[in-house]
């Protein structure tokens, strides 16, 4: 793939030209102002093949943002392929860059799937972690159905980007690009808009209409840009899915350095064999809070009031080592119950953050998996929970055998990069609830990372509508982070006016990507499609596990609803379910 000093360093004369003709184009368009009817095949006039794409720049007055403009890397057609659920039709492949303003600053690639039968829509796709990979256009949305076409499968036009850098061997988690105030804001949310508006011009000049609708889905980092897109850009998007979403990045990344201060203590660190312990002792106290011995722990606020390893039993055994000392992989010891705890209560600031928040809740410690190894997901899960090296001052390396703690890498590398631009600073010198001299830069970080607004006003008045759903067992981004922004959207905007047009599921025993007690999947994008182009609302959404009891189903409860067992009939029935509120 050519790189951005080659687009940049195009002769001038021909570069030019090609803006010339992009011009054109963009108001021939524009002009032509047609839309597409949305759920329908398209097939109107002025379309251009895939490879006509070939020849086509985005000029930069297209982007709604400062750039240096865009163009087609490469557009290729793929035949179609697969079939029943995983059915793909031919499109057309379209790899691209957007250029910077600044030269040192490297250029956001990205691509465009374009069905051959459109369906008038069209849907961007979030990242993860730091991002700086292009997630593939032709996956599914967070926690998708596994019985249903992919988006692209459907006929949408899809177009994901690597959100303004291209990461080294650490992936998600390399965090080196914040050194570049412009890579920064990219990744802070400017990419969204810049990719939005370069992916429509390019589908309104493959297909001669622009989509009659567009929607974004994301989790994690993905499910911050979806909340982003929806209140920074809403004239951009009609809906939004946000899985699990990391909304309050820099109080979470605070909240991290606060857990890897604990886990690097001396004997902290617990075995893979000890978080098991912890996790079956809480799975046996908390199981049946919800009426249902199932394996899943429904009743999650119960079980945070009601559980603590210092006196839990596990089979009649205490969960503690005799006297608190470190008794190997059969009990915990006090240090690691006192980081496990650590864990579960919630961040304190000595000041506050541009957004008013001086805190970031604990996790629900209690009846999440860490990761114990094994096979299927639990290698993922075991690598987005606590690893499988301690973490330590210098953060040991990322390596192919093990890493520390995904959080742990992660609050080393903002620490460095976004903070204090210092390569070679050590992490543990920073206290991230009394940072002294950084502070100021900590808070204007938290202006530019989170996703703060809590007027969703324009976005409403449009008629858009947002989704957000998390899993209880999520070891990344805490559940109650997301109760929290719930609250503040409730208080600027009144329960009932938002209920209007957001709803928010808690799914129990779900995790951060994945779940073993519990892997959600649900067909979000259809609800999405038929609250916003039907106005019909979501009405009790079922969710299915995939994992833990593969094809059982349970209700997705709004919050602040979970769900209880009726008493009788099968469990692996959503029916006989209840959603209450206790």
């Amino acid at each position: 793939m050519p790189d951005q000093h080659s687009y940049r360093q195009r002769p001038h004369l021909g570069q030019f030209a090609i803006i010339a003709l992009s011009l054109a184009l963009l108001g021939a368009l524009a002009g032509c102002g047609t839309t597409a009817a949305p759920g329908q095949p398209y097939t109107g006039a002025n379309q251009k093949t895939c490879a006509d794409l070939n020849a086509i720049t985005v000029p930069a007055p297209a982007i709604g943002l400062p750039t240096g403009g865009a163009r087609v890397i490469r557009a290729k057609m793929v035949a179609a392929a697969g079939d029943g659920a995983k059915a793909i039709g031919a499109y057309c492949r379209v790899l691209g860059e957007i250029a910077p303003v600044d030269p040192a600053a490297p250029a956001i690639r990205f691509q465009l799937d374009l069905p051959a039968q459109w369906n008038g829509r069209a849907l961007m796709l979030g990242g993860g972690g730091y991002n700086g990979t292009i997630p593939d256009p032709a996956g599914n949305v967070p926690a998708g159905p596994v019985d249903q076409p992919t988006p692209l499968g459907r006929g949408y036009a899809t177009f994901s980007s690597d959100s303004g850098h291209q990461a080294n061997a650490m992936t998600s988690r390399d965090g080196s690009f914040g050194l570049n105030d412009e890579a920064l804001r990219n990744f802070a949310g400017d990419a969204i808009k810049k990719t939005h508006d370069a992916a429509l011009h390019l589908i309104a000049a493959r297909y001669g209409a622009k989509p009659g609708k567009t929607y974004f889905a994301g989790g994690s980092t993905g499910g911050r840009e979806a909340l982003l897109a929806a209140g920074n850009w809403p004239g951009d998007f009609d809906g939004v899915i946000a899985l699990y979403p990391a909304w309050n990045a820099v109080a979470l990344n605070l909240q991290f350095g606060r857990i890897t201060q604990a886990l690097a203590r001396p004997g902290a660190y617990p075995s893979p064999a000890q978080r098991k312990l912890l996790y079956d002792a809480a799975m046996a106290a908390c199981d049946g809070l919800d009426g249902a011995v199932d394996g899943v722990i429904s009743n999650v606020d119960a079980c945070n009031a009601a559980f603590d390893p210092a006196t839990a039993t596990l089979n009649g055994t205490p969960l503690r080592c005799p006297d608190g000392g470190n008794g190997g992989d059969h009990c915990l010891s006090d240090a690691q119950i006192a980081a496990f705890k650590v864990i579960s209560t919630p961040l304190q600031l000595g000041y506050t953050l541009a957004s008013g928040e001086t805190t970031y809740p604990g996790f629900n410690t209690w009846g999440t998996n860490w990761g114990t190894g094994g096979t299927g997901v639990q290698p993922t899960i075991l690598t987005l929970g606590l690893g499988t090296v301690q973490p330590a001052s210098p953060m040991p390396a990322v390596t192919a055998s093990g890493s520390p703690p995904y959080h742990s890498t992660f609050w080393d590398q903002w620490v460095r990069y976004f903070v204090t631009r210092d390569a070679g600073y050590d992490w543990a010198k920073l206290d991230g609830q009394h940072p002294g001299a950084w502070q100021a830069r900590i808070v204007q970080l938290n202006g530019l990372q989170d996703a703060n607004r809590t007027d969703l006003s324009a976005f409403q008045a449009r008629g858009g509508k947002i989704l957000i759903a998390h899993g209880t067992a999520d070891a990344l981004v805490s559940t109650q982070a997301t109760r929290q922004y719930m609250e503040r959207l409730r208080t600027a905007m009144g329960r009932d006016r938002l209920d209007g047009f957001v709803r928010y599921y808690e799914i129990p025993g779900y995790g951060h990507v994945f779940g073993t007690a519990f892997n959600a999947a649900w067909d979000s994008l259809t609800l999405l499609e038929n609250w916003v182009e039907r106005n019909a609302a979501p009405a009790h959404p079922v969710v299915t596990d995939t994992a833990g009891v593969p094809g059982r189903t349970r209700p997705l409860c709004a919050y602040p609803g979970w769900p209880q067992y009726k008493g009788s009939g099968s469990l692996d029935d959503a029916g006989n379910f209840r959603c209450v509120v206790q």
